[in-house]
């Protein structure tokens, strides 16, 4: 606006004379602005029930991830002998046993003892040892030939040994030995210890005490086999075993079943994102109280949108699948029906009693057969295309509110572009009519002050 300030002094008018009719002026606006308020909030429901919607089909596509509806659980019956990782795709459930009558080891040596790691100098020379690929050496330089420098040598050298120093208290005055081992466990890994050939040392070093590389021993249903480590993946289908201690003479039992707990937890989180979306629609669609008192439906009430999210929902749900080679057609057969609320209700206990007893048919109920039947194909169809970007019942109705949002922008715009020609037109006249009457009640004044007294 321009600087135009009326003072109310001369012509007797408020100074704020404007401000009042301008007020009067935008009551169409604030009408517009408290109707587009509406529209947003309606558009923000949307926006929500998108998401819930949305929430289906996130649980849908966990339902049919690589897990889906196949979950088994791996139970040991003692896990600090045996220990397992059960892949659910292809383990078979059953009951298994196996005694682990030795664990898999690798070759190593155990050097005599020395006062200290650090200090005594070992000599300078080569540490053979014969491998599986041959004989290998290391050659130990003077420059540090002490237990630590030594082992750093070994390891450096690449020839598949690790090295390390130990402190062993049973000889108070030599504690400190070498200890050297092969990487790998099991016979094809057997390394041997021989020869030591060091000079000009301040003490001689030799292997005290060596180890075999050994196979792992374990009895499969009374048979006993030999593995190179402590680790098969053959003795359970789709059960990676892991041995962690020797058991001789003790069978540990271990099973292979269906993981109902997973499998019901799943069916949940699909129940549970299913109804949030039905119990926003019904919370729309009940008669509450609006702001003044009165009954009323929620903002989105009586929409046509609702009514179809909920009657394509509700409609998957009741009819039958076509196509599935399960002896299971409906999902009410597996304990999830609709209740006297209008949402459903989740039977866990029944499900599980159908999963345990055929779990092939659960499954082939749930995915069909990927692409055009089976229930989760289904629903996931149904939610693309309430969903779909182009003729998606939500794209549309969220369409038509953001095109209104858009229009109310428009007019309030053009609106108030209009208001405010029309104030500066207002500030203009009646500081021209306060410049009028300032002129004349001087011109009076001037007059009565001409004017003899008395007179």
């Amino acid at each position: 606006m321009a600087g135009i300030r009326i003072t109310g002094m001369a012509s007797g008018l408020p100074p704020n004379i404007v401000e009042q009719l301008m007020e009067a002026e935008r009551i169409p606006v604030q009408q517009m602005e408290a109707n587009k308020g509406k529209t947003e909030d309606r558009l923000k429901l949307v926006q929500d029930l998108e998401a819930k919607v949305s929430e289906i089909t996130k649980n849908l596509n966990e339902l049919t991830s690589n897990g889906g509806f196949i979950d088994k659980k791996f139970t040991s019956g003692d896990p600090n002998v045996i220990d397992g990782l059960v892949d659910p795709q292809t383990a078979i459930p059953g009951d298994y046993s196996i005694e682990v009558v030795q664990l898999a080891q690798k070759p190593g040596a155990i050097s005599n003892g020395f006062p200290d790691k650090n200090e005594t100098q070992i000599g300078v020379g080569y540490i053979k040892f014969d491998t599986p690929e041959g004989e290998k050496e290391v050659y130990i330089n003077g420059t540090n030939s002490t237990l630590e420098g030594v082992a750093k040598q070994i390891n450096a050298a690449g020839l598949g040994m690790k090295a390390q120093v130990l402190e062993d208290r049973k000889d108070g005055e030599n504690p400190f030995r070498l200890l050297v081992s092969g990487l790998s466990t099991g016979k094809d890994n057997q390394v041997s210890f021989p020869k030591i050939y060091l000079l000009d040392g301040d003490e001689d070093m030799y292997f005290e005490q060596s180890r075999a590389a050994k196979n792992a021993r374990v009895k499969v249903d009374g048979f006993e086999i030999e593995l190179p480590d402590n680790k098969s993946s053959d003795l359970i289908p789709g059960v990676a075993l892991d041995f962690k201690s020797a058991a001789p003479g003790r069978e540990i039992r271990m099973t292979v079943k269906e993981n109902v707990e997973v499998i019901s937890g799943k069916i949940k989180s699909f129940v549970d994102a299913y109804n949030g979306a039905l119990d926003f629609i019904q919370k729309q669609n009940k008669i509450g109280a609006n702001k003044a008192g009165k009954p009323a439906l929620g903002p989105l009430g009586g929409d046509g949108m609702l009514r179809t999210i909920e009657n394509r929902l509700r409609s998957i749900v009741l009819n039958p699948q076509m196509g599935v080679q399960s002896p299971v057609k409906r999902i009410g057969e597996l304990g999830i029906e609709f209740n006297r609320n209008g949402t459903l209700d989740f039977n866990q206990d029944k499900f599980n009693k159908v999963l345990n007893s055929n779990p092939a048919g659960v499954a082939a109920f749930f995915r069909g057969d990927g692409f055009a039947t089976g229930f989760v194909t289904s629903l996931k169809r149904e939610v693309g295309n309430l969903m779909n970007g182009q003729f998606g019942v939500i794209s549309s109705r969220k369409k038509g509110l953001q095109d209104k949002i858009n229009q109310a922008n428009t007019r309030i715009e053009t609106k108030e572009r209009q208001l405010e020609r029309k104030e500066e037109s207002l500030r203009r006249k009646f500081a021209d009519l306060e410049s009028k009457m300032s002129s004349l009640q001087a011109q009076q004044a001037r007059v009565a002050a001409m004017t003899p007294q008395g007179t």
